[in-house]
């Protein structure tokens, strides 16, 4: 497998350093909101790979973490009257409702920055005692950036270019613009622990090196994040880490893309922020994780709702295929009708291709692409009736069906029970178009007495009073069906 390394901007085979174990850091929430979209697309990515790398056979612990003591969180609990305590453990159960709405396994470790005070602590001691770190009169404890001569291996940023607009805060103690805040001292009505320097808490950046040391060994395998990420916070990490154990702290540096919205930055003061509720209130989850994997992770992800309703078309084909699937794998008597050679050799380029495309730098959009390709191929077999019909044929849609399941465990979509989906999906739908489904029920009803009765006039009317609604009617064998147009 080949993973885009940020460490080196380049693809670079990714083989563990430890045998068959992989270990995997990703930066967790800020607990003071609900989650956004943002937080949607990186945390949906991490799953995948996860995911996949289990696939593969590897044994991965999987840490992520919550921020719960920062500035914004201790904003939050001000403006509202409550603890900062009380708000981060809010919002970490809203964090969950919404990431098991999305299908994201929970992480093997998801460790508290406020759990970890004492590791925090020892980490800065180490570091001012090699001369990395300073402790301020007034008990800020910072970190010296240029006693680390690889700052800004990760970012490709000069350290001299970085100086240019940086600049000391009234009231900061450091001795140069570029240092940054391993602890904090404490103010008037913060949370605060006792420390060597003073009662104070930790700076951001400094929890995820003490908590990744302490579950996991140096150097990591993978540390990933939003590519927001990727300077300051995981440069101050590899700075702070790499100081003070003299060991590399990461492997690979793995990074998602931006969520834009209708080509712009998704700013709360541009009015175009989304969080993951507002979404779910309109739409499957699951369409929103699939529309999340529909594009490289490394690449923008432009969000628009016209594009989460192309997302929704692409799900419920797939899901129908898959019943359709299973209804003509469920027929009893079979034919000896051969397959063509060039609808086997298909079938055979698109399982290949799904497992190229992870392979390639975790290709979801390109996999993905691959199995629709399955879903095309089953479709010619199920309208072709000698073929639907044939062993060949019941081989090869169980081929494709167990082809989409093995590869719906890696991608956390198309693993419903292709009915439920349906129907759900077409509750969303009709909620969305504000149609009341008793309501349909009730005409479909009507119409059917009106057809026993012959009376087709009006059961055109009734179809038309449906059409009217923007709702579908379809006759069936099994009876009337309805959708919303």
């Amino acid at each position: 497998m080949r993973l885009y390394n940020t460490m080196g901007r380049t693809k670079q085979e990714f083989t563990p350093l430890r045998g068959n174990a992989v270990s995997m850091y990703v930066c967790g929430i800020t607990a003071y909101d609900y989650c956004h979209i943002g937080h949607a697309r990186s945390a949906v990515v991490f799953d995948v790979l996860v995911r996949y790398l289990r696939h593969k056979g590897y044994d991965v612990t999987f840490v992520r973490n919550f921020t719960d003591v920062d500035d914004k969180i201790i904003k939050r609990a001000n403006e509202v009257g409550s603890s900062a305590h009380d708000i981060a453990e809010k919002f970490i159960g809203e964090f969950y409702v919404d990431m098991d709405a999305l299908g994201v396994l929970r992480a093997d470790i998801e460790p508290k920055c406020t759990e970890h005070i004492p590791e925090m602590l020892k980490l800065t001691g180490e570091l001012i005692e090699k001369g990395h770190a300073y402790a301020t009169p007034s008990g800020d404890v910072y970190f010296k950036v240029r006693s680390f001569p690889d700052y800004g291996k990760l970012s490709g940023r000069n350290i001299e270019d970085l100086v240019v607009g940086a600049r000391v805060e009234p009231g900061e103690e450091k001795l140069d613009p570029l240092d940054f805040a391993l602890w904090k001292a404490a103010k008037p009505g913060e949370p605060s622990w006792d420390s060597p320097w003073g009662k104070g808490r930790p700076g951001w950046h400094l929890e995820c090196s003490a908590m990744s040391e302490k579950y996991m060994p140096l150097p990591l395998d993978i540390h990933g994040g939003g590519q927001d990420l990727a300077f300051p916070h995981h440069e101050n990490e590899i700075a702070q880490s790499e100081a003070a154990t003299g060991k590399e702290f990461a492997k690979f540096w793995v990074h998602n893309g931006f969520v834009q919205i209708n080509s712009e930055k998704m700013s709360k003061s541009l009015g175009n922020f989304f969080t993951i509720r507002d979404i779910t209130a309109k739409f499957m989850p699951e369409v929103l994780r699939y529309f999340l994997l529909t594009m490289h992770y490394r690449s923008p992800l432009d969000f628009s709702f016209d594009a989460l309703e192309e997302a929704e078309k692409g799900a419920r084909r797939v899901y129908a295929a898959l019943g359709q699937i299973d209804a003509a794998l469920a027929g009893s008597k079979w034919s000896k009708t051969p397959m063509p050679r060039d609808i086997l050799d298909e079938q055979a380029g698109y399982e290949k291709g799904v497992a190229d495309a992870f392979e390639d730098d975790l290709n979801t959009a390109a996999a993905l692409g691959h199995l629709f390709g399955m879903i095309r191929l089953a479709g010619r077999v199920l309208e072709d009736k000698a073929l639907r019909k044939a062993e060949a044929g019941r081989d090869l849609l169980s081929r494709i069906r167990a082809g989409i399941a093995n590869w719906s465990s890696v991608l956390g979509v198309f693993a419903r029970e292709p009915a439920a989906f349906l129907d759900e999906l077409k509750a969303s739908r009709a909620a969305r178009a504000g149609i009341a489904p008793a309501q349909v029920e009730v005409l479909l009803a009507r119409r059917l007495e009106a057809r026993k009765a012959k009376d087709f006039a009006k059961s055109d009317a009734i179809r038309d009073e449906l059409a009217a609604m923007k709702v579908e009617v379809k006759d069936t064998p099994q009876g009337q069906a309805w959708d919303v147009l």
